[in-house]
């Protein structure tokens, strides 16, 4: 089996870099549309919400740079074009978001989106004992559950 400079099978690693690009794309669609709902949302919680939107965009960009020097990291090109995020993209994009509700929901949808293909990532990565994708992509699972979980709590009703 040929390894690459890391010691990690070529072939597989190649199919890492994929997905790891679809990843990047997906992540690119996310803080677009966090962009997009932090300059356009209006209402009663705006100065709540237009903060913590921007937190999440802040943490987004800094994911989607580890993303790519992972990718770069393990041989492989990250996209980096629209084009080739809008190709590999699967998160729904959010145009014209200025409600409160709809604003949370998108990003609760594309966290769930995201996790799909981390989870996917993590087998992968697990399987040829990449390390470095697997501990990078575990803390964005855990990161990006508590997010999902504190912002389905924002959504609920009180009782």
């Amino acid at each position: 089996m040929k390894t690459n400079m890391l010691g990690l099978p070529v072939a597989e690693s190649e199919k890492l870099v994929d997905d790891l690009n679809v990843l990047l794309a997906n992540f690119q669609t996310y803080y677009q549309n966090l962009r997009g709902i932090h300059w356009n949302i209006r209402g009663k919680r705006f100065f709540d919400l237009h903060v913590k939107f921007e937190e999440l965009y802040n943490d987004a960009q800094l994911k989607i740079d580890m993303i790519a020097e992972r990718v770069l990291t393990i041989g492989g090109t990250p996209l980096h074009t629209f084009q080739d995020y809008i190709d590999h993209s699967k998160i729904a994009v959010g145009k014209k978001v200025s409600n409160d509700e709809k604003a949370v929901q998108l990003i609760v949808d594309s966290l769930a989106a995201l996790l799909k293909i981390e989870r996917d990532i993590l087998q992968k990565s697990g399987e040829i004992g990449d390390e470095g994708t697997n501990s990078m992509v575990s803390d964005f699972i855990s990161e990006q559950e508590k997010t999902i979980w504190m912002m389905n709590a924002w959504l609920e009703e009180s009782i």
